[in-house]
């Protein structure tokens, strides 16, 4: 028994319980107490005890008293008793009645009135179609008309729309054509896999001369047959529509939306909805889904003999729809997901506006509305995490620089544990600087600075690269967490072997924070609600000494260290790859990391390759792809050499001797025509 209808049988029930108390016979000695076993009666469903009280035929009442419950399809009706005026043998009295017409819908409230007249048999109601409802006429009849708002589109910064159209056809009824409406709703229920009371409860409420549509789905998705089985059932008919309802890219933030039957909305949309509706099942089209779909008008009609609207006893005006922008670029997703097709199984890709925080793509392999990954996947960062163990060791002053000499041994050992190197091929010449170990994946130097560094240097620098922070989008998300303790556990978080997990989002942000010289929490959602507020949490100013240093260490593994395929363009990029063993599903995984930026865009590229497959870096060839993969003019046409604490530092020189290798290294004759050319970059929308 659905809801609806579990309240209904409860109204009904409580109703008949006080009529039985009160009504001990059918002659009523006054016309208060035949007003109020009326409407006991009434409110109890026993329209043929109702109708005894009246003077007028009793089948005809009981009948018109049912049709007024079915035509507005009522969960529950309750009366109230108002003023009565008694002049002799007549009377006039008022009633309160509040008609609750269904979840989901608005209760109707209003005062009724009746005249009653005292015969040989008692006190009896003069029986007139206007006792139902004061407007309502000889031959007339109630009905309840929904007009529904188009559903909003969801949008990228430059007003491109996500969300394509879908060619729909929707499955549906005019009331007066069926002869047998339980049946054969029930019919066509089964045939799509619906639960027939949403259905039925829309047809009985609905104007019978309007075409009621029920059920929606994509006309890629009627399966053969289905429309010649649906148009057997006698009655039902089928329209084509054009809705938006399929995500065009990005279809993970997007989200999926529901109301179609390949969805099977009765059996996982817990709230109301009404037969026909849109409903958000994830992404933002399940967060926004409020304003994206917003909300019907309802209106209590009367109709006419012939089904034309004669009046509108009761309006509640609905919302109308509205639309979501994000902060994603359309053409930058598009080049994210098309980087991740090199991936040899799930990967993720990130990137954001290193100046402000701004989400410009989110990708994931499989393109999947449940493929979250990129925001929310908990993962090893491996020697990526050396952006911030880096970082730690030079605020702290275990190393003075990235010039700074330090061994790099094939292995070491801190506090009872083995560390050893992700790149085991380098040849680790001695001695070393922190650049070069860097560059060459050389993460047992990184290990054996954690005893200098310390627990707590370590838990500085990541708090200031928002790694375990309570920023959070509109959509769900997972800031990381450093949970390294103790002289190995310390050795193992700088390493990124143990002890911290990240998403490709807060890795995306740390490059991100290395670009501009300022950590910016991440946006996505440009005009979010004030009740789904995105939550920034404050900027952080690093230190520009710092900054400087990590801008070498990223830009040597470019040069001339694991990342050299990604040295292309003629901005310089700047980055990180790592490899760490995880288990991923109960599975050895080799979880693959290239981390960087180029100009103002900061990315991170994850791939998760089986252990015993690891031919080559597939997040270094994604992410450079993703690179190749921007619009012409993309980074170019807003891209300026960063300064950092004035000329004094040499910091102008330094980023010009960048561009020129950047160019010549990777560029090439594209390179160069590349740089001559303007491109379409948006400016930021905020931060």
């Amino acid at each position: 028994m659905s809801p609806r209808h579990f309240r209904r049988f409860i109204a009904a029930g409580t109703g008949v319980i006080a009529a039985a108390a009160l009504a001990g016979c059918t002659t009523q000695p006054r016309p208060d107490v035949a007003v109020r076993t009326f409407l006991l009666d009434w409110q109890a469903g026993d329209y043929a005890a109702a109708a005894s009280f009246t003077d007028g035929d009793p089948e005809e009442v009981a009948a018109a008293l049912e049709e007024a419950h079915d035509q507005l399809d009522l969960a529950g009706v309750r009366f109230g008793l108002g003023p009565l005026e008694q002049d002799g043998d007549t009377a006039v009295s008022e009633f309160e009645a509040q008609a609750d017409l269904g979840i989901g819908d608005p209760v109707w409230k209003y005062t009724g009135r009746m005249e009653l007249r005292r015969g040989g048999d008692g006190w009896r109601v003069v029986w007139d179609p206007s006792v139902i409802h004061p407007d309502l006429g000889a031959g007339e009849r109630l009905a309840v008309s929904y007009d529904v708002p188009d559903r909003g589109g969801i949008h990228d910064r430059t007003g491109r729309a996500l969300v394509g159209e879908d060619a729909v056809t929707a499955f549906g009824v005019v009331p007066s054509g069926l002869k047998d409406a339980e049946k054969n709703i029930t019919a066509l229920a089964e045939l799509l896999g619906e639960d027939p009371d949403p259905l039925m409860d829309r047809v009985r409420s609905a104007p019978p001369e309007e075409f009621q549509p029920l059920v929606l789905l994509r006309k890629k998705d009627v399966k053969a047959g289905v429309l010649a089985e649906a148009k057997a059932i006698p009655g039902v008919e089928t329209r084509s529509l054009a809705m938006p309802l399929t995500p065009e890219t990005a279809r993970g933030v997007v989200g999926e939306v529901a109301g179609t039957a390949e969805h099977n909305v009765s059996s996982r949309v817990a709230s109301a909805y009404q037969a026909g509706d849109t409903v958000g099942l994830s992404g933002m089209q399940n967060v926004f889904q409020q304003r994206l779909a917003g909300t019907a008008t309802t209106e209590v009609v009367t109709l006419g003999e012939d089904g034309e609207q004669t009046g509108v006893l009761k309006e509640w005006p609905g919302t109308p729809s509205g639309s979501v922008t994000t902060t994603l670029d359309a053409e930058v997703q598009q080049a994210a997901e098309s980087a991740l097709q090199s991936m040899p199984g799930r990967g993720h890709l990130v990137a954001v506006d290193s100046r402000t925080g701004e989400v410009l793509a989110s990708a994931s392999r499989p393109n999947a509305f449940d493929n979250t990954g990129a925001f929310t996947e908990e993962y090893r960062p491996g020697g990526a995490f050396g952006i911030v163990s880096a970082a730690a060791a030079l605020q702290t002053g275990a190393v003075s620089g990235a010039d700074a000499q330090l061994a790099c041994e094939p292995g070491v050992e801190v506090g009872g544990t083995e560390f050893g190197n992700e790149n085991e091929t380098g040849q680790w010449t001695q001695p070393q600087d922190l650049a070069t170990a860097f560059a060459t994946g050389c993460t047992s130097a990184l290990a054996g600075l954690g005893e200098k560094t310390g627990e707590a240097g370590l838990a500085e620098a990541a708090e200031q690269f928002g790694i375990g922070g309570d920023w959070q989008l509109s959509l769900p998300t997972y800031s990381g967490e450093l949970s390294a303790s103790g002289e190995a556990g310390t050795a193992a978080g700088m390493a990124g072997t143990d002890g911290v997990t990240v998403s490709p989002l807060s890795m995306a942000l740390v490059a991100g924070a290395v670009a501009d010289g300022t950590w910016h929490a991440p946006r996505l959602a440009v005009d979010a609600d004030d009740d789904i507020a995105e939550k920034p949490g404050e900027d952080r100013e690093l230190d520009a000494g710092t900054v400087k240093e990590l801008r070498a260490l990223m830009r040597a593994t470019v040069e001339r260290g694991q990342a050299t395929p990604a040295n292309i363009g003629t901005v310089p990029v700047h980055g990180q790859v790592s490899q760490v063993e995880q288990k991923i599903g109960g599975k050895d995984t080799a979880v693959q990391w290239f981390v960087g930026y180029q100009g103002h865009v900061a990315f991170a590229a994850v791939a998760e390759v089986p252990a015993d497959q690891v031919w080559d870096q597939y997040a270094l060839l994604g992410g450079t792809g993703f690179l190749q993969g921007l619009p012409v003019g993309y980074v170019e046409a807003e891209y300026e050499a960063p300064v950092l604490g004035g000329a004094e530092d040499g910091e102008d020189a330094e980023q010009g001797e960048e561009g020129a290798a950047g160019a010549g290294a990777g560029a090439g004759a594209d390179g160069a025509d590349q740089a001559g050319q303007e491109g379409a970059a948006q400016p930021p929308m905020g931060g």
